[in-house]
């Protein structure tokens, strides 16, 4: 049993792995240590969306979203395949080094920005007393009165300027040295970021996103070389690695497995589409929302056992998009909650603030009407 599992392991390591030093020949990794490495991607890949969907509740309450129309999700596929086309070509045109030395600075400054976001409210809470907590507004706005249009608005304090230090280190680590974990550092952020930012509206909107870009998976993978070929050349924070021969190689270790980022946003955000949906319902459980994290991870488990069995890289939208559109459909028809599910759609709060003013407005002018009618 035992020589059992360590052939899977094995054979599984050498199927589903990249070298992200784009070496032809990987260090040796013991079944533990690939066993450890997937461990760990599969929990990554778990926090941004559970993490990433609690924010977008509270993002929701507080600020205004941008949010993706129906018309932008079934172009997103259309766009996509175009950007990463045009990769395609531009890495088999130009020199790897060069490109991705832009790529470098560009994602430096992304990443910064984002683990800042992320880790201000935590850091802040660490920043010494001492230091005097000053906020600061920058604004800068076109026009005046009701025609103004705020061109930047931006908020932040003292313990925020500390908060972007601390990241800059962490940029300046991955700038240098291209380490695994600032790479995952960057890459966890904006992970979170998207799952909190990136709104769906309602489930057909997301229904349009995940279908197109189940095809839109199977095509690139399957159907050409162009995915494969430009994640062996991209070097920049956009998938979560972990070293297989960590147990032997330590901290220095270098043959990686990968999961990217998309495969984490894309159903994250309808994730956290549900997560609203079930604080809509006003129920004492969040049903949806741990049921379809539950069918994500037996999606990212399903994905490594294909991708053994039939010895080819896989995409893994290919199981992760049916794994959560058909369970949350298929819990609400058990609950009498398909008509609801699809009628969701979350709340415009400017609409509803609109709504409050003029009912109050009607309520202070309905008790004048009235008088003047005692009058006569």
């Amino acid at each position: 049993m035992e020589s059992l599992v360590r052939s899977i392991l094995a054979q599984t390591a050498e199927n589903l792995t990249e070298n992200a030093t784009n070496k032809t020949e990987k260090p040796p990794s013991t079944p533990e240590g690939i066993a450890v490495a997937y461990g760990c991607i599969v929990f990554m890949a778990m926090l941004p969306i559970i993490f990433g969907s609690y924010r977008s509740v509270i993002y929701h309450k507080e600020k205004k979203p941008e949010k993706m129309t129906k018309k932008d999700a079934a172009i997103f596929p259309i766009m996509a395949s175009c950007a990463l086309f045009a990769l395609y070509i531009v890495f088999k045109l130009f020199s790897k080094e060069y490109i991705n030395l832009l790529l470098t600075g560009y994602f430096f400054f992304l990443g910064v920005l984002a683990l800042t976001h992320l880790l201000s409210p935590v850091i802040g809470k660490l920043v010494p007393t001492a230091i005097p907590n000053i906020p600061f507004h920058i604004m800068f706005k076109q026009g005046e009165g009701d025609t103004a249009h705020y061109l930047i608005d931006y908020r932040f304090s003292t313990y925020d300027v500390v908060s972007l230090a601390a990241c800059s280190l962490v940029g300046a680590w991955y700038l240098l040295q291209k380490h695994w974990i600032a790479n995952n550092l960057f890459g966890l952020a904006f992970a979170v970021n998207a799952v909190e930012l990136l709104h769906l509206n309602n489930v057909v909107t997301g229904c349009i996103l995940l279908c197109g870009l189940f095809f839109y998976d199977i095509f690139w993978v399957f159907g050409t070389d162009v995915m494969v070929t430009v994640a062996k050349s991209f070097e920049a924070p956009i998938k979560l690695v972990f070293p297989q021969d960590l147990l032997t190689n330590g901290l220095s270790a270098s043959n990686f497995a990968m999961l990217g980022l998309g495969d984490i946003v894309i159903p994250g955000i309808f994730i956290a589409l549900l997560l609203r949906f079930d604080y809509s319902l006003k129920r004492k459980t969040k049903t949806y929302f741990h049921v379809t994290v539950a069918a994500y991870f037996m999606g990212l488990m399903a994905t490594i056992m294909v991708m053994h069995v039939f010895k080819h890289a896989q995409p893994a939208l290919l199981y992760l998009v049916p794994a959560c559109l058909a369970t949350p459909m298929a819990l609400a028809l058990v609950k009498g909650d398909l008509t609801a599910l699809f009628k969701y759609e979350d709340a415009d709060h400017e609409k509803e603030e609109e709504q409050k003013k003029k009912e109050l407005k009607e309520s202070k002018q309905q008790p004048a009407s009235s008088k003047k009618e005692k009058v006569k």
